[in-house]
């Protein structure tokens, strides 16, 4: 699976084989807190500037089952009608001199939070 969704990434890259993206994609250790301040030196260098602003959005990513995290039935504009969905939250940051996303975050429900044994 992991071959064929590199297979238009690599050849857009220039690159012979998807080795490369692959191991990226599937077989790197990633530290979180690492890649958050490669974001931040990355928007603060060469987007960043004072007229700059952060948006934030909500997205509804659509699930099957209510046994992901923060799953329940709500209304979904990408559905346009209540589906089983989680809520995702997406800062960005734009300036004249670009864009970047700068994060992402679950917005978990009322309903998960207080229910212990979930």
């Amino acid at each position: 699976m992991v071959r064929e969704n590199t297979r238009q990434p690599t050849e857009q890259a220039g690159h012979p084989t998807p080795d490369g993206l692959q191991h990226l994609l599937a077989g790197s250790r990633w530290k979180l807190d690492d890649i958050r301040g490669n974001v931040r030196e990355y928007v603060t260098d060469k987007v960043g500037e004072a007229g700059g602003v952060l948006i934030t959005d909500d997205t509804r990513f659509i699930e099957n089952g209510i046994t992901s995290a923060g799953v329940q039935r709500q209304y979904s504009g990408t559905a346009d009608r209540a589906e089983t969905c989680r809520i995702g939250v997406l800062p960005a940051y734009a300036s004249a001199r670009g864009r970047a996303l700068a994060g992402r975050g679950l917005c978990l429900p009322k309903s998960r939070t207080e229910d212990r044994e979930r």
